[in-house]
């Protein structure tokens, strides 16, 4: 049986944050969330947050997590007072504690497999994740014999100084003999430099401990300030990028794009530079994105063409082309085959197959049908001060330059809006709707 805690209580003082440092945002993820769905594929039995700082807003961002359990450490005292906190719950539990850190999000789901399992295969009492630095300065050191078999761990603020040439360093991953932790647990002492209970005191007591080097450090980043946090981020960045390359993707300048993990991007897609893609984003085969485009939780069919564009929560069919300059706010829905132009902004409306609007038009709350073209400078007026109204244009119409459709209102198939027009009616099919003032030109008017 597995059981996992993460830690998650402490404030991150040095993020200078009103947040808690495991909801700071990495690659659209919390880091708390982040180290969760790498550690749900292991199906553990029971998965513990330990919380304390802003607890309720810890437990709010992570609730949605399905068997998630919450535990409370005050005061925070130290990653043993953490694990300290857990003897309750378990106290008939039988079998394996992972403990993981909220503030390490870059840790591979086989890595922590693989942690387990050297775990149960040497029948050691604790085994942990260690890694070699290049600069191991804040890291606890390990010492350990050739074969792997722990003596010590030291924190670096409690290392001599022939102590602190070592560069093996603990990770802050553990996997313990629940039962053997356990009884360990209330012998844990604060006295240290930081007068605080350390879990890593517990593998010095155990009668095998055992430590597992990562194959790739950048794992094991641990975030505590901004600018580890950022180091993080392209990290995260570097590796996402590198993985849809592999799978067909082409990014013309890398190091200047950023997208979230949870996006999904077809074959043949190229990524132009200063594009951006946050959320859950789906793109299709053969779509040219950017450069200079931003796109949010959206679906984007195939062979799609986006150019300087902001698109969010919005549904984009195949053979579409937008830009440059355009806005697609949320619940756009594009059908396939149109254009989208020049600064045009749609908002909540759905475009049939084939529609264009080409340049500087507003489009909000409206349910335009097939082939309908947008003349420039068209407005759908859908609010009136108090409340939104729908616009609807059938199939096959035309609107002039500058109109303005007064909405609520209904223009018929096949309709033509004469340019300049101010519309407050219905129009039936196959008409020819003209609203303008009479002009009026009054000769020799400047002396």
């Amino acid at each position: 049986m597995l059981s996992v805690a993460i830690l998650a209580a402490g404030k991150g003082t040095r993020m200078k944050s009103k947040l808690p440092k495991v909801l700071q945002p990495l690659g659209g993820r919390t880091l708390l969330e982040r180290v969760l769905s790498g550690c749900i594929e292991l199906k553990p039995d029971r998965l513990f947050v330990i919380v304390g700082h802003q607890a309720e807003l810890v437990k709010s961002k992570a609730c949605h997590v399905s068997g998630v359990e919450f535990i409370e450490q005050n005061p925070q005292n130290g990653t043993g007072h953490a694990i300290q906190q857990l003897i309750p719950a378990l106290a008939d539990f039988e079998g394996e504690l992972l403990v993981l850190n909220g503030d390490v999000p870059l840790l591979r789901q086989e890595t922590l497999e693989r942690l387990v399992s050297q775990h149960r295969e040497s029948n050691s009492e604790a085994t942990f994740l260690s890694a070699k630095l290049e600069n191991p300065n804040g890291y606890g050191r390990v010492f350990s014999d050739e074969k792997g078999q722990v003596s010590a761990i030291i924190e670096d603020r409690d290392c001599n100084k022939k102590e602190l040439e070592n560069n093996l360093t603990n990770a802050g991953i553990y996997c313990f003999n629940w039962n053997t932790l356990k009884a360990i647990l209330p012998n844990l002492s604060n006295k240290n430099n930081q007068k605080e209970v350390y879990l890593t005191d517990a593998v010095s007591m155990v009668k095998k401990a055992m430590h597992l080097q990562v194959n790739d450090v950048e794992e094991v980043c641990g975030i505590n300030d901004r600018l580890q946090m950022a180091e993080c981020e392209a990290l995260l960045q570097q590796r996402l990028r590198k993985f849809w390359m592999n799978n067909g993707v082409t990014f013309t300048d890398e190091s200047s794009s950023t997208i979230s993990d949870n996006c999904v991007l077809g074959k043949d897609v190229i990524i132009e530079p200063q594009t951006h893609l946050r959320g859950k984003c789906h793109i299709g085969d053969n779509c040219r994105i950017g450069p200079g485009s931003f796109i949010e939780d959206s679906w984007i069919g195939a062979n799609v063409k986006i150019l300087y564009s902001v698109i969010r929560d919005a549904k984009i069919g195949d053979n579409v082309e937008i830009g440059p300059y355009a806005h697609l706010r949320p619940n756009t829905d594009i059908a396939q085959e149109c254009k989208i132009g020049n600064f045009v902004e749609i908002k909540n409306s759905v475009l049939g197959l084939g529609t264009k609007v080409n340049h500087l038009s507003y489009i909000g709350d409206s349910v335009l049908g097939k082939k309908v073209n947008i003349g420039a400078g068209t407005i759908t007026a859908n609010y009136d001060g108090r409340r939104k109204h729908r616009t609807i244009i059938g199939d096959e119409t035309k609107t002039g330059a500058n109109s303005v459709l007064i909405a609520p209102i209904t223009l018929g198939a096949q309709v033509t809006v004469g340019a300049g027009s101010t519309l407050t009616r219905n129009v039936p099919d196959g008409s020819l709707a003209i609203a303008r003032t009479k002009q009026l030109t009054k000769k020799e008017w400047t002396s």
